[in-house]
């Protein structure tokens, strides 16, 4: 059984400031839909707080926007964190999103 999802999924855009230099800019977008995978990996390493790798799927509605810069997105925000998207397959109405690992990225201005 599918849990629910909402949460924000960042765009990363590029944005003219003034003196015509181009910077990059997240911009986020709230969607809605369902987790169809949940997967923790805790990979082997040497540390004590090594990285948590997801392998999870999300299926969010999707709107035109989201069509039109799926190529964009970068990641997902699900439990509290924000999340690396790896792969995303676009079956209309819906996209699914494939999540890996911590994102580290640029964030929102706000």
């Amino acid at each position: 059984m599918a849990r629910k999802y909402y949460g924000m999924i960042g765009f990363l855009k590029l944005v003219e400031k003034p003196g015509s230099v181009w910077e990059e800019e997240i911009v986020e977008h709230p969607y809605k839909g369902d987790v169809l995978r949940f997967s923790v990996q805790y990979p082997k390493g040497s540390g004590l707080n090594d990285d948590v790798k997801l392998s999870n799927e999300i299926q969010i509605v999707a709107d035109s926007f989201a069509y039109q810069n799926a190529h964009l997105m970068k990641y997902v925000t699900y439990l509290n964190a924000k999340w690396t998207i790896t792969n995303i397959t676009i079956d209309r109405p819906r996209i699914t999103l494939s999540i890996g690992g911590e994102y580290n990225g640029p964030q929102t201005s706000s």
